[in-house]
């Protein structure tokens, strides 16, 4: 009997171990996201933030069915912002963690066909690098313009025959290309490219260096892919194409309309393959779109009702929509940590015709697209994270796309180095519910020489060339959104003590607790307010 009650009693607590184990374990396979969950950063192309339904519900007339979808299931922010009001600064800011200010451009974006010299040095810390130093793999697939290290010479300079829409007019024909052109053409696009993505961090890139310009050819990591052969201009396009910004070398059969499609391919391809791994990733996808050239395919022409640019923010919500599904299919959506934001406003580009028909792109917001005003640099502004931010959830907070740098580190339990992100802090809390600010004051430039401050509510504008009417200008947004009535007369104390700290902010080279840092330019542009 002894001997039958002993075997009872150890096979109820082997049961219980059982029991016990099997509860841990269900709790393991449900406690939620991993410590190192993945990372996707999408980033649209001069999207208004008016040009988002969510954002604009009353006077947005473009549908925007997955973006919207990705909001309703995250975080969306109504005080989000890109650092610039123009794309190579914004980028920098983003990738880097410090204000466009603080590089050797000063806020001003790469223009040129063949960009120009790479704007971050290799032993910057970049989003990439980070994550590498913490076992993520990381891929850029689309967008880059950020400068590149192109292999060539002066003499070939001479030889690329490249031309801006400005240069060329109205009444050119396109050039037939010489065998001289055909040769130096050969060798530069057989060479590797220096200082792009791969050399700051990214393991893998495709994409295009600018949308609209020169060089015409895909970039797989830091080779051309093809050798041109003709050249391309503005008027050789095809109706379904809105714009080309410049004339220049083109690979046979090349086709705008295709380059957003391929890279949501790749990019697609690409989330199945990292989700396969045992490592976590990062994924940085800087679409092309709604960038010039409008290049709109067959399916999505006349979709909206509202012109060329509305159909183009419809395809561009369908490719967000087309890489969002396969990062549910590929299994790792719950654990994966979902960005999106453009890299500045709507350009402004056919706003006279949209306003026409009740869309307001840039929404309730003042100016676009190379503007210090709200609608050059406020954006659509989207964080989903099953498990961590609340579903269907709305942030005021002052944040920009400079904090996707703090954040990493503050998820990771990682201290950023003194010399990196100095314009960094982490939104953490916030995607945890928090309700008190995470950054006070936060600087923007507009790409023009115009810098603007914000200090909680209040935000001040600085212009150090003159482009706008007035050279200080101060709103409280609070009360004025939309940037109307101009304070500086009646606030003269705060005006001085803003402009006291963006002097501040600019020259510490942070704006973030810790030493001061050098910046990488003279700050030309911004003594001139002096």
């Amino acid at each position: 009997m002894a001997l039958h009650r002993d075997l009872m009693n150890i096979i109820r607590f082997l049961a219980t171990i059982i029991v016990c184990f099997s509860s841990a374990l269900a709790v393991a396979q449900t406690a939620g996201p991993r410590e190192k969950p993945n990372i996707l950063i999408i980033l649209a192309d001069d999207l208004g933030y008016g040009d988002v339904q969510c954002y604009n519900p009353t006077r947005g007339k473009i549908p925007t069915p997955h973006i919207d979808q990705l909001a309703s299931g995250g975080m969306r922010f109504t005080d989000g912002h890109s650092s610039a009001g123009g794309c190579t600064p914004s980028r920098y800011a983003l990738l880097t963690g410090r204000h466009d200010v603080r590089n050797r451009m000063e806020g001003v974006g790469i223009f040129t066909s063949f960009g120009g010299p790479p704007l971050i040095p290799p032993e910057r810390l970049t989003i990439a690098s980070f994550a590498k130093q913490h076992g993520y793999r990381t891929a850029c697939i689309g967008k880059w313009h950020v400068g590149w290290n192109w292999p060539i010479d002066k003499a070939e300079r001479g030889l690329l025959g490249t031309r801006t829409i400005w240069d060329m007019g109205d009444d050119y024909e396109t050039p037939s290309v010489t065998p001289e052109q055909l040769a130096a053409w050969k060798n530069i696009f057989s060479r590797p490219i220096g200082g792009g993505p791969t050399a700051l961090g990214f393991d893998t890139f495709y994409g295009i260096d600018m949308p609209g310009w020169p060089p015409f050819c895909f970039i797989d990591n830091d080779r051309p892919i093809g050798i041109p052969s003709a050249f391309l201009a503005a008027t050789d396009l095809k109706e379904d194409v809105s714009m080309a910004a410049s004339q220049g070398p083109a690979i046979a059969g090349w086709d705008f309309v295709s380059v957003l499609p391929d890279m949501e391919k790749r990019a697609c391809e690409s989330i199945g393959a990292m989700a396969g791994s045992n490592q976590p990733f990062l994924m940085y996808l800087p679409l092309p779109s709604p960038h010039h050239p409008w290049a709109v395919g067959p399916e999505w022409r006349g979709k909206s009702g509202l012109g060329t640019y509305a159909d183009w923010v419809m395809q561009t919500d369908a490719a967000v929509g087309t890489v969002l599904a396969a990062l549910e299919s590929s299994g790792a959506a719950g654990n994966t940590l979902v960005f999106f934001s453009s890299d500045n406003g709507f350009s402004g580009a056919s706003a006279a015709e949209l306003t026409k028909q009740g869309h307001y792109s840039s929404g309730p917001l003042r100016g676009f697209k190379g503007s210090p005003y709200e609608g050059g640099h406020r954006v659509p502004f989207i964080v989903r994270w099953p498990g961590i931010v609340k579903p269907g959830s709305v942030c005021g907070q002052l944040v920009q796309q400079t904090d996707i740098l703090a954040t990493m580190a503050d998820i990771l339990g990682a201290k950023l180095p003194d010399n990196a992100g100095e314009d960094s802090v982490s939104l953490l809390p916030l995607f945890k519910g928090a309700e008190k600010p995470v950054r006070e004051h936060a600087i923007n430039s507009s790409g023009q020489g115009a810098y603007a401050v914000r200090q909680g509510g209040w935000k001040l504008i600085v212009d150090t060339e003159g482009k706008l009417k007035t050279k200080v200008q101060l709103y409280n947004l609070d009360e004025d959104l939309a940037e109307k009535h101009d304070l500086v007369s009646r606030e003269p104390g705060r005006v001085a003590e803003m402009q006291a700290l963006l002097e501040r902010i600019v020259f510490d080279g942070r704006s973030t607790p810790g030493p001061k840092q050098p910046n990488d330019g003279k700050l030309k542009r911004f003594l001139q307010a002096d």
